[in-house]
């Protein structure tokens, strides 16, 4: 026999503990039964309204969202999962709506059904400094609803992202101030834009040197961003600025004003809010907040709102579209604060099966498998646990039955069921096991 001149060294143990990447986390077997009940809301609530799903790729070129983003915004700037290859850039999406409307003109949609309502749910990454309810990596539900600038589509879509917070138990609003607040500002569009944004930079002029260094930066490209910065400095020295309102076009206005009869119309109150400016350039028109005020200064659930021309920037037609985005990390962080996110746990298996020795482990297999085949859930021992562990395992897993192989009832090919909950205990034949545990459930 050959010896091996170059034997192998063992293993090493790490430095220390291998841990998801800062910023990120997993979602345990414990934590899933929430986020199903957030995305089996969002996808029942989106049907309703006849929102299609699709699932855009987590990878897009970079230049997409440095054209409909904006290249001065903090996205583009310093939050982008990067990955450069040769003379190729590609970015881990950080918003939906880019790669959605990308997905969009590549399916032809524009040319083939240019009205498209589409929702999607899933990860999106950004850069940024990890805090409570902002993770690096974090789930989203959006929906953007493409080809038309009907005022109506922005108070449905208004409307379903309120319904999603109340379907999880936020109190809708009372008339009194009390419950969710739907809060409306104006971006306008074209040449209202423009002037709106000659008065924004006139008013800042005199004080941008006391701004922010990133108030700064933005004040020559788009003076509008500085309104949005959060520093409590620079929103000081913004109190005041004009009021996009004031500068609206007929058109614009007569839209804005038919978004709030529409919201009327669906029995939801709204408020004017000339502070909500948007952080992605590619908004026009409508945009929103949705706020519970007794979260204090976490107030705001979420946002989204108009935006006409960002199909035309990444090379379709001129169509208008609407939307909105709900995070879910924030959500839940919401739900636990407010007391509504219950004790959600993983439904049991509906059968634990108990061998009473070694000799039958096989057959807890089989019969697992029955059971199974009969549409049933089911599971066995596989840590050799004596017949009294298992029982223990069994209520500590909340299984509502228990089956039992025993020597004796395998040689008349029967088994015992117990119903955990009423202790009531019973021979059946084997094959009749499946109806019996489902006539057992059902009771």
């Amino acid at each position: 026999m050959n010896a091996d001149p170059t034997p192998t060294a063992p293993p090493q143990s790490p430095a220390r503990p291998f841990r998801a990447p800062t910023g990120m986390r997993d979602v345990l077997p414990e934590q899933i039964p929430a986020w199903e009940r957030l995305e089996g809301t969002a996808r029942r609530l989106a049907h309703g309204c006849g929102y299609r799903e699709i699932r855009p790729a987590l990878l897009e070129e970079t230049r997409l969202f440095t054209r409909s983003v904006g290249e001065v915004t903090d996205i583009v700037q310093k939050e982008m999962f990067t990955l450069v290859r040769g003379d190729d850039s590609f970015s881990l999406r950080p918003e939906g709506t880019a790669g959605t409307v990308r997905a969009y003109l590549e399916a032809q949609y524009h040319k083939q059904a240019p009205f498209q309502k589409l929702y999607y749910i899933g990860p999106m990454f950004r850069y940024e400094r990890p805090q409570k309810g902002r993770e690096r990596m974090f789930t989203q539900f959006g929906v953007e609803c493409i080809g038309s600038t009907d005022p109506r589509l922005d108070a449905e879509a208004i409307d379903l992202a309120a319904g999603f917070f109340e379907a999880l138990g936020i109190p809708r609003a009372d008339g009194r101030g009390g419950g969710l607040e739907v809060r409306l500002n104006s971006m306008g569009d074209g040449a209202d834009r423009d002037r709106y944004r000659d008065a924004v930079r006139a008013f800042l002029l005199p004080t941008i040197a006391e701004h922010c260094e990133l108030c700064r930066s933005r004040f020559e490209k788009n003076p509008l961003r500085v309104l949005d910065c959060k520093n409590p400095r620079c929103q000081e020295l913004n109190a005041g600025a004009p009021r996009i309102l004031d500068f609206l076009s007929a058109e614009n206005r007569a839209h804005f004003d038919a978004v709030r009869a529409s919201l009327a119309d669906l029995g939801r109150d709204s408020r004017v809010d000339a502070g909500i400016v948007r952080g992605l350039d590619y908004y026009t028109r409508t945009v929103f907040e949705l706020h519970y005020p007794k979260l204090g200064a976490r107030s705001a659930l979420c946002g989204g709102g108009r935006y006409d021309h960002l199909v035309r920037d990444l090379g379709g037609p001129d169509l208008g579209a609407v939307g909105f985005a709900i995070g879910f990390t924030s959500t839940l962080l919401v739900l636990e604060e407010l007391g509504l996110l219950g004790e959600l746990a993983a439904k049991p298996a509906d059968v634990y099966v108990a061998a009473l020795d070694a000799a039958l482990a096989r057959e807890a297999l089989q019969v697992c498998a029955e059971l199974r085949r009969g549409g049933l859930s089911a599971v066995f021992d596989a840590e050799g646990r004596g017949l009294k562990s298992q029982f223990k395992q069994a209520d500590k897993g909340r299984h509502p039955l228990v089956v039992v192989l025993g020597p004796d009832e395998h040689a008349r090919g029967a088994v015992q069921l117990k119903h955990m909950a009423r202790g009531e205990q019973r021979e059946v034949p084997r094959g009749e096991l499946a109806a019996a545990a489902r006539a057992a459930l059902g009771s």
